[in-house]
């Protein structure tokens, strides 16, 4: 099977090519230079920047994979959750393409995909197009579920955190999410309070680097909890207000870094901790990472610590996997087509909101 795939459900548009379990191209055009500008995603110039690069992201990855439109024998796109007009690009695209050819098409879950994207093995970093210049595609990899086994899942991203209990493959069940701000968005939120510029979350983990994680002590939201729901929003407003009342802290050098630690710290530790307890809960001994913010060092790190103490095996995703991408898209596309059942209809609609179940 030789299946094209796309991802537009936010600013990032991207096309992969997979054969059999392999990613032979995976291609990402970031808007990250054009929403910069206004400190967050603008839904419409989303849409817009999909529409003018899809085409030329798509002929990207398939010349990178060497791959003629009719050897295609399925499309798959991402059919939610996320930004309605941006979705609509590459699922009616998908559905275009699909129909053309008369071929297969099947509609994927985003953060279903990312349950999955911690068995894709990649040997290089996927390089990355940045606003109006030309993407280029991923080396080769190639999902390794030989390895699968029931784990806790951790999905953290800008707009979602999540444990997921992944029983098997292609079935799982949702164990807590986000009550309100997700990780991501508190890391984008109290970077801006520091004076960072959008999105603040690599900027804060750089900068963290160099500080002092115990420099100040900030609250860990719901850590105590017996549940496996986030909610990030009381360290937001704490930060907000220390920031205020120590406004002489952002004009030295070495305190914004500390303040970047001690919120990262913050947030790690709510992330790492409720995941392992998870997984003990759960009686699994696997824990898997994806999402943008799994991008994150500390992160990185700290479940690293954990894992190793615990025992536990540990399964992170590719930081060139961490962030949208259609590679996870297509891989999960073509475990679900080589199941019995039909494709998803060709009139198929977007569902912005669609939740994990």
């Amino acid at each position: 099977m030789t299946l094209l795939a796309l991802e537009t459900s936010c600013d990032e548009t991207s096309v992969a090519v997979i054969r059999e379990g392999a990613v032979l191209a995976n291609v990402v055009s970031s808007q990250v230079a054009l929403h910069a500008e206004y400190g967050g995603v603008v839904p419409e110039l989303a849409a817009r920047e999909h529409l003018r690069n899809l085409i030329p992201v798509a002929r990207a990855a398939l010349d990178a994979a060497g791959v003629q439109p009719g050897q295609l024998d399925a499309v798959a796109a991402t059919q939610g959750p996320g930004l309605p007009n941006a979705l609509m690009v590459g699922f009616k695209a998908g559905q275009a393409v699909a129909y053309a050819l008369g071929k297969p098409f099947v509609g994927i879950h985003h953060h279903e995909a990312h349950l999955y994207s911690p068995w894709i093995q990649t040997a290089a970093p996927a390089p990355r197009a940045g606003q109006g210049t030309e993407a280029s595609p991923v080396a080769v990899a190639f999902a390794n579920f030989a390895d699968f086994q029931p784990n806790i899942s951790l999905i953290v991203s800008g707009g979602h955190t999540m444990i997921v209990l992944v029983e098997s493959e292609l079935k799982h069940r949702v164990l807590g999410g986000t009550l309100d701000d997700a990780a991501g968005e508190c890391f984008d939120k109290t970077g801006k309070l520091m004076g960072l510029a959008y999105p603040a979350g690599p900027d804060i983990d750089r900068l963290a680097e160099q500080g002092n994680p115990a420099a100040y002590d900030f609250p860990r939201p719901l850590l105590q909890d017996a549940s496996d729901d986030f909610s990030f929003s009381g360290l937001k407003t704490a930060v907000r207000y220390f920031v205020r009342d120590h406004p002489e802290l952002l004009e030295d050098a070495r305190n914004v870094c500390d303040l970047c630690a001690s919120v990262q710290a913050a947030i790690v530790d709510v992330l790492v901790t409720k995941t392992i307890r998870a997984a003990r809960r759960n009686g699994v001994r696997c824990v898997t990472a994806s999402g943008g913010v799994t991008c994150n060092r500390a992160l990185r790190r700290e479940l690293a610590r954990a894992c190793a103490r615990e025992g536990f095996a540990l399964h992170l995703a590719d930081r060139a996997l961490c962030t949208d991408n259609a590679a996870m898209i297509g891989i999960l596309a073509e475990r679900k087509l080589m199941r019995p059942g039909p494709p998803a209809p060709l009139d198929g609609e977007i569902q912005p909101g669609w939740i994990l179940a």
